[in-house]
This record gives structure tokens, C-alpha cells and sequence, in this order.
């Protein structure tokens, strides 16, 4: 696809921070519309100014068609670079306004399907009663994000990291346990080693095990693995746990998701002694220059709110 031709009178500065504003905005948005009800302004004047952004540079941004909108290469650095110096504009802004401190602005934050809807909305509620001049975005999935191309500010993940461009803080484990429902074990002495667990039947949590778990003795450090066929498998953490209570098979899971269930004796914790290796989770956000009041506070809330958290969901298990 030919580059747009460079302007030969380029925008003044402050109309080319509008237009990186505009920029960015379109692709955290999605779409120029999306990105136009955000900006309360109509959908012809984004486009106009993309259009202008791309005659300036002489890059094509966006590759539109009727369905879908994606950046180029050139693009996908464009908005990295963008969402920098507009970082670094409202830090300047901000210092001399003496507010540098004062969080404000919309953050979109990816976190856990199964822990952002429980054991992390009362610390997210927490920290927007603190800051009422930010607003979240509170994306649900397990995947890990691209910062870039969904626009994600930060993430909070369950699970190891190895993406050299991101920062990445770890802030807690969550212990992981073997559990069943009483059903399943009608008629057989609950297993007291882990060889024994291998003649139940078992589910999977594909993102984290498939066919294989290792056991760790919590008073001497002995270490043992366990092989079976999983009768189910799935990425879900609740699927798992739901077809664990009706007594499909056994499964290792996070403690802190199967505590009500424990309680209520819908499920049985099996050889008590021993535990799956606990899952690190982080919070991460893509390395940059500068960073906005916005995220630093919502990092440093959650490095100290992530802890409590799963340490309440580990009480009585």
C-alpha cells in the first residue's frame, strides 16, 4: 500500500498533540466512532484528523476495511512513541500546574477472568474511592494482553512472564492445592500419598497443567509427580471447579477459589500435606520513559492490595 505523501506545511505543535491524542484514542477505542463518542466529538472529524496525522508523517497508520481496523508496523510504533510523549506532555503540563501527584484519566487494566471478578474488585473499588478523577476499564481474560494494539495500560497475571518489554512486578503467589468432591470418593479411603491420587479420575487446567502435576511436601521439601488422563480439560478456573463439586474428577486448583466450596463440604482437600507449586502473579505494564500519575498510583495500590487479597482467600484452607 503507497505511503500518504508528506504535507508540505506541517500542524503547529499543539494541533499535532491533538492529533496523536486523536491517534491514540482511536486505537485504545477500537474503531473512529467508538474513538469519536470518547473525544465528544462526530466521526468525520476523527477520521480528518488521522488523515491529517498520515499526511504529516507520510506513514500509513491504520489499514481500515469495511469489518476491521488493525495498525501497520509503521503504526504500531507511531502509537508507542505517541502514547510517550503525550505521557511525558502531561507530566510537564501537570509539574508546572504543581498537580504531577494528582491521578486522573481513564486507565484499561486486563486482569484474571476469575480473580478480577472476585478476589480483586474490592481493591479496585477501594482505589477509585481514593482517586475520583480516574477511571477503569476492568477487561476480563487470561491471555496475555498486547499492550500496544488493545491499548492496555496495565495487567495483573497469574502465571510466569517472559515478555522482555514489559515491566513486571511480582506481587504474590497463590498457593495451589488437590481437591474432589465427596462423591468421588464413595467407597474409597482418601488418598493419603501422592502415588495414589493417579487411580482417580482427574481434570485439567490447560493453562497450567495437562497430564501431569508435581506435589511438594510442605514439612520436608520432597517433591513427587503425578501422571493421569484428564477425563475433562479446560482454561476455565470456575469450569473446573464446577465440574470438580459434581464429581467428575479430581483437580489442582487455586486455594483461595475453592475455600466456600471446602467449607461447605462440596469438595474434600486431598493429601493435606502436599500442594502444587504456587502460581506467581505480577503486575506489568510495557516498559516507557514516563509513566502517568494514574498508573504509578494503581501500581502501588495493588503491589500492597494483591497480597491481602490472596492471603484472605487462603483463610481456613
Amino acid at each position: 500500500m503507497p505511503r500518504p505523501p508528506r504535507s508540505s506545511s506541517p500542524p503547529a505543535t499543539a494541533d499535532r498533540l491533538e492529533l496523536m491524542r486523536t491517534f491514540v484514542c482511536i486505537v485504545d477505542a477500537g474503531s473512529l466512532s467508538a474513538a469519536a463518542e470518547r473525544m465528544a466529538t462526530t466521526q468525520p472529524t476523527v477520521s480528518r484528523r488521522l488523515q491529517t496525522l498520515e499526511r504529516s508523517l507520510g506513514l500509513r497508520l491504520l489499514q481500515r476495511s469495511t469489518h476491521a481496523m488493525k495498525l501497520t508496523e509503521d503504526g504500531g510504533r507511531c502509537y508507542a512513541r505517541a502514547k510517550e510523549l503525550l505521557a511525558s506532555w502531561e507530566t510537564f503540563e501537570a509539574d508546572l500546574r504543581g498537580a504531577s501527584d494528582e491521578p486522573e484519566g481513564l486507565l484499561r487494566v486486563v486482569v484474571p477472568h476469575a480473580f478480577g471478578q472476585e478476589q480483586l474488585v474490592g481493591p479496585l473499588t477501594a482505589f477509585l474511592q481514593r482517586h475520583p478523577r480516574v477511571s477503569v476499564e476492568w477487561l476480563l481474560h487470561d491471555r496475555p494482553p498486547d499492550f500496544i494494539a488493545e491499548g492496555i495500560d496495565c495487567a495483573i497475571r497469574v502465571g510466569e512472564v517472559h515478555d522482555p518489554d514489559v515491566v513486571a512486578l511480582r506481587v504474590a503467589e497463590v498457593p495451589r492445592i488437590v481437591v474432589a468432591a465427596p462423591a468421588l470418593l464413595a467407597g474409597v479411603s482418601p488418598p493419603e500419598q501422592p502415588e495414589a491420587l493417579e487411580r482417580l479420575p482427574w481434570l485439567s487446567l490447560r493453562t497450567f497443567y495437562r497430564d501431569e502435576v508435581s506435589l511438594t511436601h510442605v514439612a520436608s521439601g520432597d517433591v513427587r509427580s503425578i501422571h493421569f488422563r484428564p477425563r475433562m480439560s479446560t482454561d476455565s478456573l470456575y469450569a473446573i471447579r464446577s465440574a470438580a463439586m459434581a464429581g467428575l474428577g479430581a483437580c489442582v486448583a487455586s486455594a483461595w477459589a475453592l475455600q466456600e466450596a471446602l467449607g461447605r463440604g462440596q469438595l474434600v482437600h486431598l493429601v493435606p500435606g502436599w500442594r502444587a507449586a504456587p502460581l506467581p502473579m505480577s503486575v506489568l505494564y510495557p516498559q516507557a520513559r514516563f509513566y502517568p500519575a494514574k498508573l504509578r498510583a494503581f501500581v502501588a495500590w495493588m503491589r500492597e492490595a494483591v497480597p491481602a487479597a490472596v492471603a484472605a482467600g487462603m483463610a481456613g484452607v
